[in-house]
This record gives C-alpha cells, sequence and structure tokens, in this order.
C-alpha cells in the first residue's frame, strides 16, 4: 500500500498545534501550516483543516487526559491573526474522494466528542477563545468546548455557512450542538444557518451562539480568568504527573496485514476481511496502584486499548475493499478478568479511571465503524468483561460448543462481569446489552446474575448472548456460508442496515450525530449540486456560483 495515512504521531511530529502549560492551565493554539495537508493539491490557509490536523488534536486530546492529569482547564484559541478558523479545506473536500470525505467527516466527531466529554470525565473542561472569523468546521470546534468566549471588535463572528456558500452540511455536529446542546430557537438557528456572513458581537451572545462577548481590549484577561475560574471548580485532587504515551510499534507486512504487541490484524484481500485477534495477558495483573502508574502505557489494558483503536481507523481510511472485521480473542480468560478488576477495585485513582473511559471511546469506534463486523468465540478465548463487549458491538456473533476434535484449548467460554453492566455506554446512553435486549430487559438482569461465571455455548445462548452455537461438524461450514454471503451482497446496503441496526432504543445529540448527519451528509457528498463539475465545491473560490438541480428529491 502506496503511503497508507497513519494516525499515530506524537508532540514532536505537530505541525498544526502548539500547545503550552502553565501549572493547571494549557492553553492550545491552533497554527495550521499551510503545506501539512495529507493529499497534494491544495493549501491549508486561514486555519482550515484537512484529516491531518485533526489527527494531531485528536492526539493532544488524548495526551492530556493521560499525560498532563493536573490540567483543570485548556483554552483553545488561534495561533493566527485575524482568523480563528476557517472550518474544513474546501479544496481538499472538492477533490478527495466521497469515501476519504465522509470518514474525514466521522472522525473529526469522534475527535470533537473526545473533548467534549473531557470536563464531565477527566475535569478538562475545554474554553473556546474567538478572536477573528470562527466558520463552519471552526465554529464546531467552539461547539464542542464547554465554554465560549468572543471578542467584540467589529470583525470577529461566528458561522455556519455551509447550506448557502457550499451546498452541503456543517458536517461535524454543528446543525445538532446548536439546538440539542445550545437549545438555539429553530427559526434563530434557520437564519443563523442560512447566513455567510456570519453572527457577531452582541447578537451572538443573544442567540446564544456564544457564551460570553468582551471588548477587544480585555479580551486576553477575561480568557485568563474563565481559565482560572474553570481550573479552580475541578472537585478532585489533581495528581502532579502523569503516564507518557509511548510508541505503538504497528508491525506492517507485504500483504497489508499487520500487528502489535497485543493485536494481530490479517487480512485476506481475496474475502474481503480483516481478522483482529486480541491476545490477553501475559504478565499478572498490576497489584497496587504504584505498580499500574509504573507500568503506564505498558499496562495491559491501556497497550490494547490504543492498539485497537490505531488499528480501527488504520482499516477504516486505509482498507477501503475490507468489508468484513472479524474479532476473535486468544489466552487465560482468568488473566483478564485479574486485569480488569484491579482497574474497577481502583476507579478512584485516576490513571484507573482514565484507562477505563479509553475503552468507552474505543469500544464507541466499534460501534461507528462502517464495515459487517462478526465475533468468533472459539477454544482458547478470553471475551471476559471488557473483551466481551466487543460481542455485544459486533453485528453477528459465533460460539463453538464444546471441544473440538484435535483441539486442546479449553472450551470456549464468556465471563460477564461489571463492566458489562454501565460503565462503557454507547452512543444511545444505554449499555450494549441493554440496546441488545431493548424488548426484554428482564434478560438484561439474568445475564447480570451470572456476572463471574463462565459461561459454556449452551449456557450463552440461552441467556442470548451470542446469535449462533455450533459445535466441530457445522462450524467452518456455517463461518464460510456468512462470510460468502456477506461478500455478495451490496457494500452501501451493508452500511446502511448495519447503521440503522445498531442503535435502538432513544435518539441522542451523539445518535444523530452519528446517525442522521452523516446519513444525510454522505448522500449530499454524492449529489452534483456539490461535487458535480458545476456544483458549489469545486467552483469555491473560482468567483462562479454553483449551478443547482432545483429539484427536492
Amino acid at each position: 500500500m502506496a503511503n497508507p495515512i497513519q494516525f499515530e504521531t506524537s508532540p514532536a511530529n505537530y505541525r498544526h498545534w502548539r500547545v503550552t502549560y502553565d501549572n493547571d492551565i494549557a492553553t492550545l493554539f491552533m497554527d495550521v501550516d499551510e503545506d501539512g495537508g495529507v493529499f497534494d493539491g491544495y493549501q491549508l490557509k486561514l486555519n482550515s483543516y484537512d484529516l491531518s490536523v485533526d489527527i494531531e488534536l485528536a492526539d493532544v486530546v488524548q495526551r492530556m487526559r493521560f499525560e498532563h492529569p493536573e490540567i483543570g482547564a485548556v483554552v483553545m484559541r488561534s495561533g493566527k491573526d485575524n482568523v480563528f478558523c476557517a472550518g474544513a479545506n474546501i479544496r481538499m473536500l472538492g477533490g478527495a474522494a466521497h469515501s476519504h470525505k465522509v470518514n474525514f467527516c466521522k472522525f473529526t466527531n469522534e475527535t470533537r466528542n473526545t473533548f467534549e466529554t473531557a470536563g464531565i470525565e477527566s475535569n478538562q473542561p475545554y474554553i473556546c477563545a474567538i478572536k477573528g472569523a470562527c466558520a463552519g468546521g471552526g465554529y464546531e470546534l467552539a461547539l464542542a468546548c464547554d465554554h465560549i468566549i468572543l471578542t467584540d471588535d467589529g470583525n470577529s463572528s461566528v458561522a455556519l455557512p455551509e447550506v448557502p456558500l457550499l451546498a452541503v452540511l456543517p458536517g461535524t455536529g454543528g446543525l445538532t450542538r446548536i439546538t440539542d446542546k445550545r437549545k438555539i430557537r429553530r427559526d434563530l438557528a434557520d437564519v443563523f444557518c442560512s447566513m455567510e456572513e456570519g453572527v457577531r458581537g452582541p447578537k451572538a451572545l443573544k442567540w446564544k451562539l456564544v457564551d460570553e462577548v468582551v471588548p477587544n481590549s480585555k479580551f486576553d484577561t477575561a480568557v485568563t480568568d474563565r481559565a482560572r475560574k474553570f481550573a479552580d471548580k475541578s472537585k478532585q485532587k489533581k495528581p502532579v504527573r502523569g503516564v507518557e504515551l509511548t510508541p505503538l510499534g504497528r508491525k506492517m507486512q507485504e500483504d497489508g496485514s499487520f500487528s502489535y504487541s497485543s493485536l494481530g490484524v490479517t487480512i485476506n484481500r481475496k474475502a474481503g476481511t480483516a481478522k483482529l485477534t486480541l491476545a490477553g495477558p501475559e504478565l499478572p495483573a498490576p497489584t497496587s496502584v504504584a505498580d499500574l502508574h509504573r507500568l503506564g502505557a505498558n499496562s495491559w489494558l491501556l497497550r490494547m486499548a490504543r492498539e485497537l483503536d490505531d488499528a480501527l481507523l488504520h482499516l477504516r481510511f486505509n482498507e477501503l475493499e475490507v468489508g468484513v472485521l472479524i474479532f476473535k480473542t486468544t489466552g487465560d480468560p482468568e488473566q483478564v478478568h485479574a486485569h480488569e478488576k484491579m482497574l474497577l477495585d481502583n476507579r478512584e485513582n485516576w490513571l484507573a479511571n482514565e484507562i477505563l473511559l479509553l475503552w468507552k471511546r474505543v469500544l464507541k469506534r466499534v460501534d461507528l465503524t462502517s464495515r459487517s463486523l462478526v465475533a468468533l468465540v472459539e477454544p482458547g478465548s478470553c471475551f471476559v468483561g471488557t473483551l466481551a463487549e466487543l460481542l455485544f458491538a459486533v453485528d453477528r456473533s459465533y460460539m463453538a460448543d464444546g471441544e473440538f476434535e484435535g483441539d486442546n484449548r479449553p472450551i470456549a467460554s464468556i465471563t460477564l462481569t461489571q463492566a458489562n453492566f454501565g460503565l462503557h455506554p454507547m452512543s444511545n446512553n444505554l449499555t450494549r446489552l441493554q440496546t441488545r435486549f431493548l424488548g426484554a430487559p428482564e434478560n438484561v438482569e439474568k445475564a447480570q446474575n451470572a456476572i463471574g461465571q463462565p459461561l459454556d455455548a449452551e449456557q450463552a445462548d440461552a441467556l442470548g448472548l451470542v446469535t449462533f452455537a455450533y459445535d466441530d461438524i457445522d462450524w467452518e461450514d456455517e463461518i464460510r456460508v456468512f462470510l460468502e454471503e456477506r461478500a455478495s451482497f451490496s457494500p452501501d446496503a451493508l452500511t446502511g442496515m448495519e447503521a440503522n441496526l445498531r442503535f435502538a432504543g432513544p435518539e441522542t445529540m451523539e445518535t444523530r450525530i452519528f446517525g442522521r448527519l452523516t446519513a444525510w451528509q454522505n448522500w449530499i457528498f454524492q449529489r452534483p449540486n456539490a461535487v458535480g463539475e458545476k456544483g458549489a465545491l469545486q467552483r469555491y473560490g473560482t468567483g462562479v456560483r454553483g449551478e443547482y438541480d432545483k429539484h427536492r428529491v
């Protein structure tokens, strides 16, 4: 594969962001390198961004939580004069493949959600300090922050101009956050989203588009004071030092398969599948919090979460013809249980808590991955607790029933823990088991009564924890038929079907962003009004307006 997109980075390699630290307050400067884009053919002018900018931002947010837990407030501001952020780069959107545009929007949404929840989960609220034009995706960065301050200098403004200017939608949650999060009146939201020029000063405050408007002469003081108040609100004693997130060390093979320390990914291009095998811990669980901190990024559950996250992103962006992800585990279930129990028993410790929160985010990444997902519970598996969540995230699961001829590994089992009953909610704010048993909530209680018991195929099937259970006579044939069937279906139809079926139950701001918004944008990005030869994205910057097919579809 030529020049795959890399999602692992570090502060030494940043080209678009700078971070300064002042005791318990961090300042995050967006200072985009115009020539630092993922692809050739465009410049990232006016602090506009492409995937490279968001890859770094995602890394900043992750490192802030693990490497700088002492931080009690993060100020996001521009490193350039007269502009905060012009949003997603239009030349990039106009020239990128459809698949890249959609995957880009999804990744940026996931990144926004990560720092949006940092205040509640990690006592690291984000404050957006806007000086200059803040448009489109730039305002969506602000909307994901906990507090927005706008300077009143006659020029600084906020805007969501995608509909009138580009014939597309605000792609990273803007429409949803102004209504669901900021609860702006629908008619005013309609006006706001129809204006290319945006809204300034007192009107932005009156319409609740920002939280504070301050005179330009007092802007820096107001930002500092607000950050100080947020940092002082932290209810827990902030630790002095964090743990370094060391490099993952992914190893690539010629056929595109790759591996890490605890995760191997085998790609079968002919079948269109990727097999992700998660290996259980080789070492015993830490015996104390001090031991956990000493291990740092090498602690098994932290390392595994980071490796799985990186693998999912690599597959999403660089392996578009891999349509089925097959999840497997191998290892000692008791060791997995011990490692998880150590974190659960010490959730008051910031590091243990952050590792569990990271797993919540990674499992959501699994939920939101637009591929067919299947799990195989085979002899020697270790689907326990957090790893068992994968069984409830996938579209189908198959479990081996009993002993298999010639296989001396322990028979397949599943062990539920407290982690399966509230620790890792989905985007709909339900657990995966609650979503699974939406029509029979009593089954969740039955499953909860089995916590800690290694469940064989018959027991797991009776509790509804797997889709099918097969003995060694039928196992290989049934899996083969399923994979062949999946490969014969339309990828587009499968994406639509799976996305609709995965999120039963209540709609939330998050499901609206990833479901409704993503579906609409997916469609709009293929319409000639946006991406055609005479479409708005293609004609942007030429001085000629796009020509639209006026049919409403």
